[in-house]
């Protein structure tokens, strides 16, 4: 009488039994970075030394997290993004986000801020305001902070050419609100490289600019210790189609790179390395985010102690705000947006990140109402009351899959710091156009994949409504242009001429000696009530602009 073979035990007779199991077709198992995913990871495929690959909280390499207790100690810095119209209009809202919980303030700029023009120049026609605050003299930052006391509060500020002038627009206002500049803290995210990368807001050359990043950072380290004047950005390199690995990959890159301008001055790399910050894109691949989170930590810190010999732990850290993904929101189902941010930022606290900002489900129609912006805080405040996540220090550790994904992806970007050198350094790369093309191909296989029915997309390639009951959005009174417009010509009309001028010929002589300090003639120009347009197009007289090669 014939038997039936029972299948073995162990991995082969899982084996055997998943085999003859037929798997899904169409869809892809891989993860948004391309990378092939096993279909089940035990001590048999994967090598995981426990000292070597996770260590402990707080401790070297940092896997773990940066500080020993993590969340039990102290939850992450809640912070949502404001800014449109004019200075008093984000004024407000910061004060609605204070008073519903909010523990930090993060500002939004808009376009012609972001690329140094004042709201009369005639290129911000049409755009003053409607992508963030219109910033354009200290009379601005006076009235975005009126009544918000910042020796007691946190700042984060998305600029980046211009950085060095808001940074000099806050640092005055503190003083008028007798805050020492020691006291103040914040973050000015600053990174100028990944601008030519990914988000393409320059205004000059890379050389330059660099220039002024790292007088931030030099000026800082003496006059404002508590503030970040950097905050090393993946997050743009995300938002242009970049992978999860090109993210890790080329924001460490530019941070080394900010490290060793740094050093080229003449700094101690531990006088500056400590208020170096990172920024981070959380995206929808929930494990590649924590494993991307989790590299990033330990390469920075090998790389810091091993390469740039710092010596104090502080150095070591990489902190790190992080942003749930604009790019995955999607117009068509906007409330589905909230699913995708509540995911996305669980796997940004999974990740241990020391900030974070969650997006708005409206976000993909238009700047997000008061709704929209406190059900995205709401949602972080669920993630750290109510799950249970924050309990214990990195529950996930220790996972087959994940600390596999994490080796993976530092094995991916070390591969991307030999091809970046193999270049001449990270501005070299970015004039041959390296990873502006690396990020073009990413992008392009990713939305093929999505075309193709492979990646899905819930409510745009799958799942779709024939109709869509609309939401309500926020709509930026035209009208506030105009006041914008007669604000800034009021300031210069009652400034002090000659106090101005000096001001202007004393930046425009500094900055044709590469050896001065640009960090305050910018600061005098700024008490002086000095534009940031003058300020930026004295610069541009003197550095000229920058236009790159496009990438097809």
């Amino acid at each position: 009488m014939a038997t039936t073979r029972k299948p073995e035990g162990g991995r082969a007779g899982w084996r055997e039994r998943y085999e003859a199991t037929p798997e899904r077709q169409g869809e892809l198992f891989s993860t948004i970075s391309g990378v092939e995913n096993e279909p089940l990871y035990s001590p048999e495929n994967v090598e995981l030394d426990y000292e070597r690959d996770l260590g402990w909280p707080g401790a070297y390499p940092f896997t773990r997290g940066v500080y020993p207790s993590m969340y039990r100690g102290r939850l992450w810095t809640m912070r949502q993004f404001a800014g449109f119209g004019t200075a008093e209009e984000t004024n407000e809202r910061f004060r609605y986000l204070r008073d519903h919980g909010q523990t930090g303030l993060s500002t939004a700029f808009d376009m012609p801020t972001l690329m140094g023009y004042d709201s009369d120049h005639p290129r911000s026609l049409g755009e003053v305001g409607r992508e963030g605050v219109a910033i354009d003299s200290l009379a601005d930052m006076e009235t975005l902070f009126d009544g918000i006391p910042l020796g007691e509060v946190s700042t984060s500020m998305t600029i980046h050419a211009p950085a060095a002038m808001l940074l000099a627009f806050y640092a005055a206002v503190g003083e008028e609100q007798g805050v020492p500049l020691d006291r103040m803290r914040g973050t000015v995210q600053t990174d100028i490289l990944k601008e030519y990368i990914a988000q393409k807001e320059w205004i000059f050359p890379p050389l330059p600019s660099m220039r002024l990043v790292v007088d931030m950072v030099e000026w800082c380290s003496e006059r404002m210790p508590l503030m970040h004047p950097v905050s090393i950005s993946g997050y743009h390199i995300r938002e242009a189609g970049s992978n999860a690995a090109q993210e890790l990959a080329f924001t460490l890159s530019n941070g080394f790179a900010l490290v060793e301008a740094c050093l080229e001055r003449g700094l101690d790399v531990d006088s500056f390395a400590p208020r170096l910050s990172f920024f981070f894109n959380a995206h929808l691949d929930f494990f590649e985010e924590i494993a991307k989170y989790r590299a990033a930590r330990r390469i920075w810190a090998r790389q810091m102690r091993e390469k740039y010999g710092a010596q104090d732990p502080r150095s070591w850290l990489m902190r790190f705000h992080t942003q749930t993904a604009g790019v995955s929101l999607t117009a068509q189902q906007p409330e589905v947006n909230l699913i995708r941010t509540a995911i996305e930022a669980l796997a940004a606290v999974l990740g241990g990140t020391q900030s974070l900002h969650t997006n708005s489900f409206d976000e993909a129609l238009a700047l997000p109402t008061e709704h929209a912006v406190r059900l995205a805080l709401r949602t972080q405040q669920v993630i750290a009351h109510e799950t249970g996540v924050v309990n214990t220090i990195d529950p996930l550790g220790g996972s087959y899959y994940l600390e596999q994904l994490t080796n993976e992806l530092e094995r991916q970007a070390y591969d991307y710091f030999d091809r970046i050198d193999e270049l001449g350094g990270v501005i070299s790369a970015i004039e041959q156009n390296f990873q502006q093309r690396e990020i073009a191909e990413a992008s392009f296989r990713y939305q093929s994949e999505v075309e193709r029915g492979e990646r899905i997309v819930v409510g745009v390639n799958r799942y779709e409504l024939e109709e869509e009951q609309p939401i309500e959005i926020l709509r930026i009174d035209p009208a506030l242009e105009q006041k914008q417009i007669e604000r800034v010509q009021a300031v210069r009309a009652r400034r002090d001429p000659d106090a101005a001028e000096a001001a202007l010929a004393r930046l425009k002589e500094d900055a044709a000696h590469d050896d001065r300090n640009l960090m305050e003639p910018i600061l005098e120009g700024a008490r002086a009530y000095v534009t940031m347009g003058e300020m930026c197009d004295a610069l541009r007289e003197v550095w000229g602009t920058w236009r790159e090669t496009p990438v097809f």
